[in-house]
């Protein structure tokens, strides 16, 4: 593949968002409508006692990426009861169009005392045309379980093969806390199969090999049809000083299948780095790709985790 970087086309501190909430656009996700794209993302806010809550809001963008031509004004989706698996952020927000429904999977978290979080996925839907959501229950659809103890999450919905696939994020391990750093956390990318989108089998399986080592940290699955083949794009990165390191930061992996089961990681082939200078040099992270006019377009997150915003790349060649 071979990608034209068309640069940062959202920055939170020229935004409407950055007197109400502290930073981040973190995890951009599009839905394409017929006059415009609207692009979802999780931002963040102070609660009472000064901890981080993570809050959807949207931004309305004209189909050349040049222009915002509205945005969220309220609150998309409200944040989980006390004690749900949602209370304190949801992080990413996945939404996708089945039919003339707007369905949305959330990856939603909540704090705990000897690790950081844990998450699950959650079913939401839109019957405003994607302006507001409501959550199907207080819980999730997908969880932890006998073989994924803990972290489920990032996840990705789309129909394929006449199902609902959902390629997602577990959690493999925490590692124990030191005195250079706090419990880290090991998670791979896996997939479940539903016939309606909201019951859902899990395969109980890692698809994606490790590159650094086995304590490579994966996140943020985004699959992609182009003719016969699937095509994923995920971020990966060390499982330590990834803060502080630019070159244990998480960049963009790149796989492809004929199947949706048998993936062959490639990052080499996804044809799409880092910058030498500027808002994505140091880290590129929370990918989504989608097609929009026949055209197929990637958006992504840069230095800090999607604290300054996001950019987006447009696919030029495909050999």
């Amino acid at each position: 593949m071979k990608w034209r970087k068309l640069g940062q086309i959202f920055e939170f501190s020229k935004s409407p968002f950055k007197n109400e909430f502290v930073s981040h656009s973190q995890s951009p996700q599009a839905v394409v409508f017929d006059n415009f794209v609207r692009v979802y993302f999780s931002t963040r806010k102070k609660d009472k006692t000064g901890k981080f809550l993570s809050h959807v809001q949207f931004v309305d963008f004209d189909k050349k990426f040049e222009n915002i031509i509205n945005y969220s004004k309220h609150e998309v989706i409200p944040l989980g009861n006390l004690g749900c698996f949602d209370e304190h952020g949801i992080f990413p927000f996945s939404p996708t169009s089945f039919g003339d429904k707007l369905y949305a999977y959330t990856d939603g978290w909540t704090r705990r005392v000897s690790v950081d979080i844990d998450s699950g996925v959650g079913f939401a839907f839109s019957s405003d045309g994607g302006n507001t959501f409501k959550k199907l229950g207080d819980g999730p659809v997908l969880s932890s379980s006998l073989y994924e103890p803990f972290l489920v999450g990032d996840p990705f919905v789309r129909i394929f093969l006449g199902k609902f696939y959902m390629f997602y994020i577990f959690g493999k391990k925490w590692c124990e806390k030191t005195e250079e750093h706090e419990p880290e956390r090991v998670y791979k990318i896996g997939y479940a199969i539903s016939d309606d989108g909201i019951n859902w089998k899990k395969m109980n399986r890692e698809i994606i090999k490790d590159k650094i080592d086995e304590n490579e940290c994966q996140a943020l699955p985004t699959v992609i049809k182009i003719g016969g083949s699937y095509h994923m794009f995920f971020c990966y990165r060390h499982m330590i000083s990834f803060r502080e390191k630019k070159e244990k930061a998480y960049r963009l992996g790149y796989a492809f299948s004929d199947d949706l089961v048998n993936w062959k990681r490639n990052d080499d082939k996804g044809g799409i780095a880092a910058s030498d200078k500027g808002w994505d040099s140091a880290m590129m992270c929370y990918p989504h790709v989608f097609h929009c006019d026949e055209k197929i377009f990637l958006l992504y997150n840069g230095n800090e985790f999607g604290r300054f915003g996001f950019g987006i790349a447009v696919l030029e060649e495909m050999t």
